[in-house]
């Protein structure tokens, strides 16, 4: 009498199946969590605008770098991850001194990046920028 495998040969072990769900799943947790470097890998130097192109109490979002320039007084440009920290969208738009993500309504400061209002709970990480003249440069 031989004793047969309560395993069917017909599909991968149960034990090969975890590990790979493990592995995908570890995956996506170190790329949502990146390297800590919120740009979206534009180099320094790279020419964002005009400084003629940031309003005054506004800002405008460069999507391809991933950076979000303000103008919070006249000639002051800060700039800022278009990432929001909360869950990981791009920022939507920038008035009145406030940076918005459409995601779940959080509002940062268009001076220093601060939260305004959650969900949120990190502000926006600066980025360095350089005004040279009228043109606005990544540091």
């Amino acid at each position: 009498m031989t004793s047969a495998s309560p395993r069917s040969s017909a599909g991968p072990a149960r034990r090969t199946v975890v590990a790979a769900a493990g592995a995908a799943g570890l995956a996506a947790a170190l790329t949502a969590c990146g390297s800590g470097d919120d740009s979206a890998g534009a180099e320094s130097g790279t020419a964002l605008g005009k400084t003629s192109d940031i309003p005054e109490g506004g800002g405008k979002i460069f999507k391809d770098q991933g950076v979000v320039v303000t103008q919070p007084s006249a000639g002051t440009y800060k700039a800022f991850s278009a990432k929001c920290p909360h869950a990981g969208c791009a920022v939507g738009s920038v008035a009145n001194g406030v940076i918005t993500c459409p995601c779940h309504n959080s509002q940062f400061s268009a001076a220093d990046g601060s939260v305004r209002q959650g969900p949120a709970t990190k502000g926006l990480t600066s980025t360095g920028i350089t005004v040279s003249g009228d043109e606005i440069k990544l540091a």
